[in-house]
């Protein structure tokens, strides 16, 4: 009798904010795979990451728990805790045949492949990103030497600050498309999904773009008029702002948006996901030429956001504004799932693991902070409420000496940020200013609340805690 589990096509691109999709309301994004999977199926408008930094957001939504409880708070990190499980090596025990495409980022990458984990994939297919310094273990760099390309050419790295502007013109291209890392990533995706199998299949499909350097190939870049978008959201305002910051840990500092060309980072950054959105559908038409369309969850998402110039700052750190931390999460199964259904309930990425138990028809192991969204999904429960809150952790201060530690509570209406160690935090009215400029954190009209969310902040950061080996005996 064959397996009747669903097979789950997971694609995470990497750095992705959640406002960077046509038909889920922005007009200067081109991407339409991405619409037709939230034609297809239920988009959450209120999913948050658990870090806006890579290793800790993806060793969380990887495990369901809490980047601080799992004990993986930083990027660079010399090795993932052996004792957690991973989602996917708990599917591979039940039978699924896994597999990875791209980066996996649960420790740190430096000088080769991370230490691997018992991650529960067959199938490896690593490249942590399209650079050539990388002394072993990378496909991406395999598969360009296959094809008589020198990474070394191909794989240029510029010699000012990674994270600059790259942009292309016809004659000095970045990485044109049919060598590029994402296009990698559906090749190997498409070998994956096309062999024979009996049982269902995990596939992570985890390629490094929109992340920075905003290096997009000339033929995507040069769809995009940066005179006609909007730019990032600024008031002078803000300056000021993340001054008061300045000892918080961020990778830039705020400038007015014309000093680092503001619209062209934001088309070089839309070009990059019109890209991905290509290679997604490509990935999207293979599954439907070889008639796994119908038995396939697909699941998109990205590990966190970007700054993308909104208040002066661009990349990422220790900061919770939306476009940091809330991301895009579409969920798709033709005939099972919702369609055309836009959910506004407060969702997390810690949500997705137990949800991939559920379909499974796994139970959802002890310790897991994430909630199933299985009944949203199918229609058994209505779509505007999920979490009362959502969270979000920083710990890493990758260049300041006195190691930044911040936490974020939102619930439906108010976000609480505290900057821990500073005496430093923000307050923001979403239903009032939902471009977060205004901070209420020193507004005497607004003590009251704030005490309220820092006390409801503190509760759901001490119910979070690792609390150690389970309890075997009464006493």
């Amino acid at each position: 009798m064959p397996d009747r589990r669903p097979n789950i096509l997971w694609y995470c691109s990497d750095q992705q904010r959640f406002d960077t999709i046509g038909a889920l309301g922005n007009p200067h994004a081109h991407t339409p795979n991405l619409d037709r999977l939230v034609a297809e199926g239920v988009s959450f408008g209120y999913a948050y990451c658990q870090s806006p930094i890579c290793t800790p957001s993806r060793a969380s939504f990887l495990t369901g728990k809490y980047p601080s409880t799992v004990h993986v708070n930083t990027n660079g990190n010399a090795f993932f805790p052996p004792d957690e499980r991973l989602v996917t090596r708990r599917l591979a025990d039940v039978g699924y045949d896994c597999g990875l495409v791209g980066k996996l980022h649960l420790a740190g990458a430096a000088n080769g492949r991370e230490p691997r984990v018992d991650d529960g994939y067959r199938s490896f297919q690593y490249s942590h990103a399209p650079r050539n310094n990388w002394f072993r273990g990378h496909d991406y760099a395999d598969w360009l030497r296959a094809r008589g390309e020198d990474p070394d050419r191909v794989l240029w790295i510029k010699s000012n600050l990674v994270g600059d502007l790259m942009e292309p013109t016809p004659e000095r291209d970045n990485v044109p498309p049919h060598l590029h890392q994402t296009t990698w990533c559906t090749e190997k995706a498409i070998e994956f999904i096309s062999e024979p199998r009996d049982r269902p299949w995990l596939l992570s499909v985890n390629p490094y773009d929109p992340h920075p350097p905003y290096n997009p190939p000339w033929e995507y870049y040069r769809r995009f008029d940066p005179r006609l978008l909007p730019g990032p959201y600024f008031r002078e305002s803000d300056l000021t702002h993340q001054a008061r910051l300045a000892r918080v840990d961020f990778q830039s500092r705020s400038r007015r948006p014309e000093e680092f060309e503001g619209r062209k980072v934001q088309a070089a950054y839309y070009a990059m996901i019109e890209q991905v959105d290509h290679e997604f559908g490509r990935i999207l038409d293979a599954l439907e030429r070889s008639g796994q369309r119908d038995d396939t969850v697909v699941i998109f998402t990205s590990d966190h956001g970007e700054a993308l110039g909104d208040h002066g700052l661009v990349h990422k750190g220790c900061r919770f504004f939306d476009g940091l931390t809330r991301v895009p999460l579409i969920w798709s199964w033709p005939g099972r799932f919702q369609a055309r259904l836009r959910s506004d309930a407060l969702v997390e990425l810690t949500d997705i693991a137990p949800t991939l138990h559920d379909l499974a028809g796994q139970p959802v192991p002890p310790g897991t902070h994430g909630r199933s969204l299985l009944p949203i999904l199918t229609g058994a429960a209505l779509p505007d409420h999920h979490r009362e809150f959502v969270r979000c952790e920083y710990s890493d201060a990758a260049d300041l000496p006195d190691r930044t530690f911040g936490t974020m509570y939102r619930d439906r209406r108010w976000k609480l940020v505290v900057y821990h160690g500073h005496g430093l935090g923000e307050l923001y009215d979403l239903e009032r200013d939902p471009l977060e400029f205004e901070s209420l954190w020193d507004s005497p009209e607004h003590q009251a609340i704030k005490t309220d969310l820092l006390q409801r902040s503190f509760d759901a950061t001490v119910r979070a805690l690792d609390y150690g080996p389970p309890r075997v005996m009464p006493y």
